[in-house]
């Protein structure tokens, strides 16, 4: 099996994230499935350390910051994230380089011999392309020798594949409004699944929160007798300075202050290092050595592309994978602050089963004029429909038949003080990233 015959193999098991489950529930997500497959595989889940990140917004830029501090403290440091931009290499990565395609093809294969027996039993249903993929993730780790493992759930927590390991560290990024078909109509049902993750023995990092959702969780760690640490709370920042190419601030926490830069934009980036900070107090504690140059060097050079992501300076080219509404307008103020500006040119494309009347509603005061396309992947909502939505928002949008055309759209229509957004999911953050790459735009 090569990378491509990997990649095939793994698209054709059931994938949720190309049709979403109409139920979150054992029934299509029965980890017995997960935990048997993973002992077939000779348990590669446990071993090392871990930190369980569960959350609606910043969860994978959380991810990465925590991963790259752990790296350069020296430790060897596994990070499964998802969904990719462009490769399913991305998802799994050792100390920040991404997993090569002869060990993706290699391990995809081990796998598939053991999710054959599984399938083929159907005691527990069938492992669908996550599964697969996480078990994926655990033996590179094992095999790469990783001292820690940093995972990001695909959705909810509960009942998510990764919710098969053991954490040291849970970590809960901000809660909102997102998979409300699957996983409940309120936040404190959105919550609940996220806490899901929360197991005994381990420490809680949460951002701040809406109260429905804090008190979830909350109540799950006083269940279990869990430390709580609470970022705004028992961890503070405030920006000092900041351009294009990154943000300074300070950080205080009950161990002290810390002089920090990193360059991602964005006041929610300052909320995720917070967590990441935490996490690594929490790990502190179990005897891991990480100094204060080593948080500030892991996020000094920490990398998570397609989050308010500088293309072109002029016009200003940003792209980023906001896709709720909650989001959305997070991302208005930040750019409103970051970012300089005459006129907003907004390129939308989005998944038809997110708040697409929510982010249209969001977008339509600041945008001068708004393009819509469609991304390739099989969840994109169609761009006529989504023009309907804005219209209803009072706004006249044009539509591009794909990236590359939406984009030569939006240069044509702007000068040099202007700024292009294009947002409303990672799949259009990356296919206009892959077409500003490959068209020659200047």
């Amino acid at each position: 099996m090569d990378y491509n015959a990997a990649a095939a193999y793994l698209a054709g098991l059931t994938d949720y994230e190309v049709s979403p489950a109409t139920a979150y529930n054992a029934a299509n997500f029965d980890l017995r499935r997960v935990e048997l497959l993973l002992r077939k595989l000779g348990l590669p889940q446990k071993g090392r350390k871990t930190v369980h990140i569960a959350g609606t917004k910043g969860k994978g830029s959380t991810a990465a910051m925590l991963s790259s501090i752990l790296t350069s403290a020296g430790y060897r440091t596994g990070l499964f994230t998802s969904p990719h931009l462009y490769t399913w290499q991305e998802r799994i990565a050792v100390d920040g380089r991404p997993i090569t395609k002869k060990d993706f093809a290699r391990l995809v294969s081990a796998v598939q011999k053991q999710v054959q027996k599984i399938n083929g039993d159907g005691r527990f249903g069938k492992i669908t392309t996550f599964e697969a993929l996480t078990a994926v993730a655990f033996l590179y780790f094992r095999d790469s020798g990783a001292d820690f493992q940093v995972l990001e759930t695909g959705m909810g927590g509960r009942l998510d594949a990764t919710n098969i390991a053991d954490p040291d560290v849970c970590v809960l990024t901000s809660i909102s409004f997102d998979h409300t078909g699957v996983l409940g109509d309120t936040l404190s049902k959105i919550a609940g699944e996220k806490a899901g993750i929360i197991k005994p023995g381990c420490t809680v990092i949460s951002a701040p929160q809406k109260p429905e959702a804090l008190a979830i969780i909350k109540q799950k760690c006083r269940q279990l007798n869990l430390e709580l640490v609470l970022a705004g709370e028992d961890i503070t920042w405030k920006r000092r300075r900041g351009n294009l190419s990154g943000q300074a601030f300070t950080l205080r926490s009950r161990n002290g202050s810390y002089a920090l830069r990193i360059p991602l934009l964005g006041d929610y980036q300052m909320e995720n290092a917070s967590l990441a900070v935490a996490a690594v107090e929490a790990l502190r504690k179990l005897g891991v050595i990480i100094t204060l140059d080593h948080i500030a060097s892991g996020l000094k050079n920490v990398k998570w592309p397609a989050r308010l992501q500088i293309l072109k300076r002029a016009p200003l080219l940003v792209i980023d994978g906001a896709h709720n509404a909650y989001s959305m307008k997070a991302l208005l103020e930040s750019v409103s602050r970051y970012l300089p500006y005459k006129k907003l040119i907004v390129i939308f494309g989005s998944s038809g089963d997110k708040d697409i009347e929510g982010m249209a509603k969001a977008l339509a005061g600041p945008a001068s004029k708004v393009i819509i396309t469609s991304s390739g992947h099989p969840r994109a909502a169609d761009a006529s429909q989504l023009a309907g939505i804005f219209r209803r928002q009072g706004v006249t949008a044009d539509i591009g038949r794909n990236a590359k055309e939406a984009l030569s759209a939006a240069l044509s229509a702007s000068a040099d003080d202007d700024l292009i957004l294009a947002t409303g999911s990672l799949f259009l953050a990356a296919d206009i990233a892959r077409a500003f790459k490959d068209g020659n735009f200047r």
